[in-house]
């Protein structure tokens, strides 16, 4: 990883332990028994200790692999870092001004421009007499195939501002983001990963030596629950800061999952609650008055803190998964939910479909009590138009109608999670929408003390 003059440097030897770790979470078996084992090694010694310390313990609990444990973390004091009391990440991240993406009609228009440079042969290339597809612009990943083979490459790259102020959960939000649009084409294995890295030139030395490295085990971390390696990639200065990547990997056909062949009948499953931007908003809330008084009368403050937690758990949780599972459920398409929302994504979904196809999203699964502030808010997030931004959201995917139901209880079974059927896929002209008044759904539907879920 390019440095800036600070010794942010990736090298490999330090990435020894790590693909050690890789090569052990090749045998699927072995990796989820010692999972569960270190599961109920660590619960056991929650138990054991006095009850401050079994909070700090709560605290490290990684939710990835192990439903239903204590998933509350401790809030992230920079004291604890000698950094001042209000020191808090987002703040890097207001430098950027009114929205940080580009909007999807403005991306589309400037996305014909590179499409019409590929000529039709360029679509799909032949191995064996057996068309390979291309996926390029628009997608969530782009796949090309390779000379070698019948092989093909299958990438995607991602960064974004701070979302929250844990920088350890910055760093794995941010790779979960990334993993997320191979996870959309069905691929479960990633084979490297390069974390891009952009230093606020606004922060002090010490903020920079403290949250920087964080921001980087997080991501790290995250990179290791998905069986992959961080082997390099690049550190810049800038004026707001900045956490992204680049994950590859090498696929035989049967690897992916091309998004496009949903039929009329399938139905339309999410496998992550909505509401995280939501959230997020009204946690930064609490310390601004003005802002708070609009939604108190709505949400509590243990309400908001709760939420929050909740919208950086769903985050930084891999979709990994929900692809792994798309194979067993004969999966027809899937995309990702992340910054043009639920409605976004879902339109650019249905866009790409072979057959004249439409999506009609009835239900909207929400982190409890977002979809009240969203309300009290005015159109100011447009959560029930399905126009509110997600960051590493979950799967949208387009399953035959007798699967569905299995699908979502199997991933209940295997992670701890819902997932919902959401919509439904009909005859149309290739576009999505969402009813006038679809039924949201409250997640999770009880409060449990102690418990995230």
């Amino acid at each position: 990883m390019a440095g800036y003059g600070h010794p942010y440097v990736i090298h490999a030897a330090n990435l020894a332990a790590a693909q050690q770790q890789q090569q052990q979470q090749q045998h699927e078996p072995l990796q989820q028994q010692y999972v569960q084992q270190q599961a109920q090694a660590q619960q056991q010694q929650v138990k054991a200790m006095a009850p401050q310390d079994a909070l700090a313990q709560a605290a490290q609990l990684e939710l990835g692999q192990n439903p239903n444990a204590l998933a509350i973390r401790r809030p992230f004091d920079p004291t604890a870092h000698e950094l001042e009391a209000n020191f808090r990440l987002t703040r890097f991240a207001d430098l950027k001004g009114r929205g940080c993406k580009v909007p999807q009609e403005v991306l589309l228009k400037l996305l014909e421009g590179l499409q019409d440079d590929q000529s039709q042969e360029e679509h799909s290339a032949h191995f064996m007499h057996v068309p390979i597809p291309r996926i390029g612009i628009g997608m969530d990943a782009s796949i090309t195939p390779l000379r070698h083979s019948g092989l093909s490459l299958v990438q995607t790259t991602d960064f974004f501002y701070p979302l929250v102020e844990d920088p350890y959960m910055q760093g794995k939000i941010a790779c979960a983001n990334v993993l997320s649009d191979l996870y959309a084409m069905g691929v479960t294995e990633c084979d490297n990963m390069l974390m891009l890295l952009a230093v606020s030139t606004k922060m002090t030395e010490k903020e920079r030596d403290v949250v920087m490295p964080l921001i980087m085990r997080g991501f790290k971390d995250c990179a290791l629950e998905a069986g992959t390696t961080v082997t390099g990639g690049q550190t810049v200065m800038n004026p707001w800061c900045t956490i992204g990547g680049v994950a590859t990997t090498i696929c035989q056909p049967n690897e992916f999952i091309i998004p496009d062949s949903a039929v009329v009948g399938d139905v339309l499953v999410l496998t992550k609650p909505l509401g995280t931007q939501v959230a997020l908003n009204a946690h930064q809330w609490l310390d601004q008055p003005e802002r708070w008084n609009r939604i108190k009368l709505v949400v509590s403050e243990e309400d908001v803190r709760k939420a929050y937690q909740r919208a950086m758990d769903s985050m930084a949780r891999l979709n990994r998964t929900a692809s792994r599972l798309m194979h067993k459920y004969n999966a027809h398409a899937a995309t990702d939910i992340t910054g043009f929302g639920l409605l976004g994504h879902a339109q650019a979904l249905a866009r790409n479909q072979k057959a004249e196809v439409g999506f009609v999203i009835h239900n909207l699964p929400v982190i409890a009590k977002m979809a009240a502030v969203g309300k009290a808010c005015g159109n100011m997030f447009q959560l029930a138009q399905g126009n509110s931004a997600e960051t590493s959201g979950g799967l949208l995917i387009c399953l035959p109608r007798e699967q569905a139901a299995a699908y979502c209880k199997d991933i209940q079974k295997v992670e701890g999670y819902q997932a919902w059927i959401i919509g439904i896929v009909e005859k149309g002209n290739r576009t999505a929408r969402i009813i006038d008044k679809p039924r949201v759904i409250e997640v999770p539907a009880k409060e449990k003390e102690g418990e995230l879920w």
